[in-house]
């Protein structure tokens, strides 16, 4: 017979205890802490055991074929290269971000792009199937029916959406949302800790043992971080993050983990009425408004994965009306714009102690690479002088402490794409020795330190 206990788990990281607790003692959480009631099944008898294909036979690795498998192509290129290059067949892939920042749009827009060649089932736990063919419409403006090799299924329990999934046979499975879906073999309700990760582990187990592709659409919490166990993140081969500020048009779909293709790698979208439409060139795109020769602007080339984009960096000084400083970023560490300002107090000479300091990163973008602190320092020292950066140039460099500048990774791939975006001046350190040489379109000012650097950048329009 079966054995019955309750117990608590933490709905954040997954902690469990015996008894109720206000506080989780490992994450910290306040009442965070769920009943559960566990139901302890008898030993599983040898031969029964459970696994992805049924018996396991362990083989010389030699004797494995080791052929690189096709991937199905995704016509949807910005996708496809934050995946590596397609959908890896058999794959589980987890896309998670905001409400509202256009998951489920992402989604049916690559369903309907791929029903024409393969069978696609969408499972909807949050719509009704009339609302997401409504959906599916407006995305293709009403010009054409959605192929008819895309299934529509509204269901939450998971042996129905298996039985489907049998029945059907399709190529390409997408579950809205992963936090939706419950197991009745379970007593938790759906979202919690143990039916997340149960329901993610059996859809691995799906996708592993039939190869069909499994896409599951995840919440997050008010932090920003994924719902649910850390463990859901372990369990698939690939998480996407669709990242993004809502009142801006352009969204981020970046890889933070993925087993068959590059990490941090990013794509672009724009949201449009017709839905997620790709852009191929996000520098071009992110430098459209930008005001020629203004004060306090000046042009970074971050790297995103493998991607070199363009972006501008405004920064602002303003005489404080009050007895402290405030030191505003958006799209910046906090931390990092610290450790700038301070080194152009100390080491450059400007008196910014007495003067607001903010810096805004255009497009919404996020900057989490040391590569663009010139850009940023360059940006407020020309606020505070008064005086443009200079329109054609690009800086790229890490500031250390002492006021020198170090040479970031990627180098000769940040001044092609300068290069191929019309720009004339690159200011970046002096390199020891070089990895790969420069492209000769592009004249390089190489300096040793930060007063060097903003030297270059702002002499020809000093007064």
């Amino acid at each position: 017979m079966a054995k019955t206990h309750t117990r608590y788990v933490c709905q954040q990281c997954g902690r469990v205890s015996a008894s109720y607790m206000g506080k989780c003692p490992q994450c910290g959480a306040f009442n965070s802490m769920v009943e559960e009631v566990v139901h302890e099944e008898p030993a599983v008898k040898a031969g029964g055991v459970r696994g992805l294909s049924g018996r396991s036979q362990p083989r010389p690795i030699a004797e494995i074929g080791g052929e690189a498998e096709d991937r199905i192509r995704l016509p949807i290129s910005e996708f496809a290269r934050v995946l590596g290059g397609g959908i890896v067949v058999g794959s589980i892939v987890l896309v998670s971000g905001d409400p509202g920042i256009g998951k489920s749009t992402l989604m049916l827009q690559m369903a309907m792009e791929m029903a024409g060649a393969q069978k696609v089932l969408y499972v909807s736990g949050e719509e009704s199937e009339r609302q997401v063919k409504m959906r599916a419409m407006r995305l293709s403006s009403g010009k054409a029916e959605p192929p008819k090799n895309l299934l529509l299924v509204t269901e939450t329990n998971l042996d129905a959406i298996l039985n489907h999934v049998r029945e059907s046979k399709p190529d390409l499975l997408i579950v809205d949302s992963i936090q939706t879906v419950y197991l009745s073999a379970l007593d938790s309700s759906a979202g919690s800790v143990s039916q997340v990760r149960e329901c993610a582990a059996q859809l691995r187990e799906l996708a592993k043992s039939s190869g069909v592709s499994v896409f599951m659409i995840g919440h997050v919490t008010k932090e920003g971080a994924i719902a649910g166990p850390r463990t859901l993140e372990h369990i698939v081969d690939t998480v996407l993050y669709l990242e993004g500020d809502r009142f801006q048009a352009y969204r981020l779909l970046r890889s933070v983990k993925n087993r068959f293709g590059a990490t941090a790698e990013v794509g672009v979208f724009e949201m449009r009425e017709g839905g997620l439409t790709e852009v191929l060139n996000p520098s071009e795109a992110f430098l459209a408004e930008r005001m020629v020769n203004a004060a306090g602007s000046s042009i970074a080339v971050t790297m995103e994965g493998t991607r070199p984009i363009l972006v501008e960096i405004q920064g602002l000084t303003s005489p404080t009306q009050f007895g402290n400083a405030r030191r505003t970023p958006n799209g910046v560490d906090f931390n990092r714009l610290l450790l700038i300002t301070a080194v152009l107090t100390r080491r450059v000479g400007l008196k910014l102690s007495e003067q607001d300091i903010f810096v805004n990163v255009v497009g919404g973008i996020q900057i989490d690479e040391p590569a663009a602190d010139l850009a940023i320092a360059a940006a407020i020292a020309s606020s505070w002088k008064d005086v443009p950066v200079k329109a054609d140039a690009v800086l790229i460099g890490e500031i250390g402490l002492a006021g020198e500048l170090r040479m970031p990774a990627q180098m000769g791939a940040r001044l092609r794409e300068a290069q191929k975006m019309g720009f004339k001046t690159a200011i970046t350190p002096k390199s020891i020795r070089k990895a790969e040489a420069y492209p000769k379109g592009i004249e390089i000012v190489e300096v040793r330190s930060l007063e060097q650097a903003l030297h270059a950048a702002l002499k020809k329009n000093e007064k």
